[in-house]
């Protein structure tokens, strides 16, 4: 099976900046695509930010401008740049890889196990 290891979230102020990390046990062979997903506290989870197979990224328009997804295929990893942090973007965000991977089965879409994020001053 797939896991997914997630790092990089904890508490920031209000304009500050946190980079996300997302990287995975095994080996992906062929990606559909990456995303970040964040749910607050009593709202429904949703997509931030995603990335395709092509490098074509969509983000919510609430983030637009002030976060950034990557990639890095050699190390089966995906990233979430946040900059201008403002406290509604408080919440545990979650990776998410949709791809053909080199263990079975070979279609797998996995979820990171979450990591919070939390903008205060």
């Amino acid at each position: 099976q797939v896991q997914l290891v997630e790092s990089g979230g904890g508490l920031v102020q209000p304009g500050g900046s946190l980079t996300l990390s997302c990287v995975a046990s095994r080996r992906i062979l062929s990606i559909n695509s990456m995303g970040w997903y964040r749910q607050a506290p009593g709202k429904q989870r949703e997509l931030v930010a995603e990335i395709t197979s092509g490098g074509n990224t969509n983000y919510a328009d609430s983030v637009a401008g002030r976060f950034a997804i990557s990639r890095d295929d050699a190390r089966n990893a995906v990233y979430l740049h946040m900059n201008s942090l403002k406290p509604e973007d408080t919440a545990v965000y979650y990776c998410n890889i949709d791809a053909q991977w080199t263990v079975m089965p070979r279609y797998q879409n996995v979820w990171g196990q979450g990591t919070q994020v939390t903008v205060s001053s």
